[in-house]
């Protein structure tokens, strides 16, 4: 588990083992305009592998597109569902910390994260939740968006809201179309004690504009989208009053931003060197690469590289039907196995 709080670049490199430093460089030049085009994935920590897997496979429909572990513990999973390719914007992941005890949302955390579905999905999904015995609030509207609020069973807590512009579900289809709705993550919501550096950070390095603002919530919105793009949205609330978060099952562990390419991860890495921060290495996540670092309100930042995506190590119609290690751990693959609990994976094509 990445974290850089007070570290030097070098001190993070020790720290993180076996995982593979990418050394780069790059004929890119600073004069290259960037800005962040929004949400990579989002990381969680849970607690009960398998009701972690069945709750997002089968209440809320999501795909499981990589059962693997965690490259910094390999005694623990980590799980990615997302969308059938699992394209960047519908990523949320988790590692399930067995011995884990609930975490407690505060400042210095990610807060919620929104999923988007069609607008008329939303009443469907009321009666799903309602059917399975899970309690939601609402549907209420924020900033124009009709919504509702839930947790999973961890207590992570969780928001999906009607987004115009995605496909439109009919409010006649099954139970079983309203579970395929989620077109990924309208964002997540940051909870920080004093929210003018964290918001100088996302508007004038990642290009983030201020949208919309309402009792002690400002919305961002990444660079040239549209208010239905997926994953583009950040809400910042501002709670001096509330008590610092506690880690564990039930809370964000980090929120990762795109990067399209390496060339555009490395100029990333550099500018964010450059206004004081203790960035790790580029670190080999098989699936893409990354860099991590603290923003000043504490909550932990990754940039990830878009390729080279989860269909590079098994193909795209059996992702998540079994254990992938990175080549890396193989060699470790009994010993590995036998730490881990079992757990009952989705099918192929599910």
């Amino acid at each position: 588990m990445v974290s850089v709080r007070g570290q030097s670049p070098r001190r993070a490199r020790r720290r993180l083992g076996s995982t593979p430093i990418i050394q780069r460089s790059t004929g890119c030049t600073r004069a290259m305009i960037q800005t962040i085009r929004g949400l990579h994935h989002v990381t969680a920590i849970a607690i009960d592998p398998q009701a972690n897997i069945d709750f997002y496979t089968q209440v809320l429909g999501l795909r499981l597109v990589k059962d693997t572990v965690n490259f910094d513990d390999p005694s623990t999973y980590h799980f990615y569902y997302g969308d059938r390719s699992g394209n960047p914007g519908t990523i949320l992941t988790f590692f399930p910390f067995v011995l884990a005890g609930r975490g407690r949302s505060g400042s210095g955390m990610v807060d919620t994260v929104t999923f988007a579905v069609p607008a008329k999905s939303l009443d469907g999904w009321m009666g799903r939740l309602a059917e399975r015995g899970i309690d939601f609030d609402g549907p209420f509207t924020r900033f124009s968006r009709p919504m509702i609020e839930f947790r999973d069973p961890d207590g992570l807590r969780l928001e999906i809201a009607a987004v115009d512009g995605l496909e439109r579900i009919d409010s006649a289809q099954t139970d079983r179309d309203v579970a395929r709705s989620i077109g990924g993550f309208v964002g997540v919501t940051l909870c920080v004690e004093a929210p003018e550096r964290t918001i100088k950070l996302l508007t004038e390095t990642f290009g983030y504009r201020q949208v919309a603002e309402d009792s002690g919530r400002r919305r961002l919105r990444a660079a040239n989208a549209g208010g239905g793009t997926i994953g583009a949205e950040l809400d910042v609330l501002c709670h001096p009053e509330a008590i610092h978060g506690r880690p564990g099952g039930g809370t964000v562990h980090h929120i990762a931003f795109r990067a399209h390419t390496d060339d555009e991860q490395h100029i990333w890495r550099e500018k964010i060197v450059a206004l004081g921060f203790n960035v790790t290495p580029i670190l080999d996540r098989q699936y893409f690469r990354s860099i991590y670092f603290r923003e000043p309100g504490g909550i932990l930042f990754e940039i990830a590289t878009d390729p080279p995506g989860f269909a590079v190590d098994e193909e795209a119609d059996c992702l998540g039907t079994s254990l992938k290690l990175p080549p890396w751990l193989e060699p470790r693959r009994g010993d590995i196995e036998r730490r881990l609990p079992p757990v009952r994976l989705p099918g192929v094509g599910s």
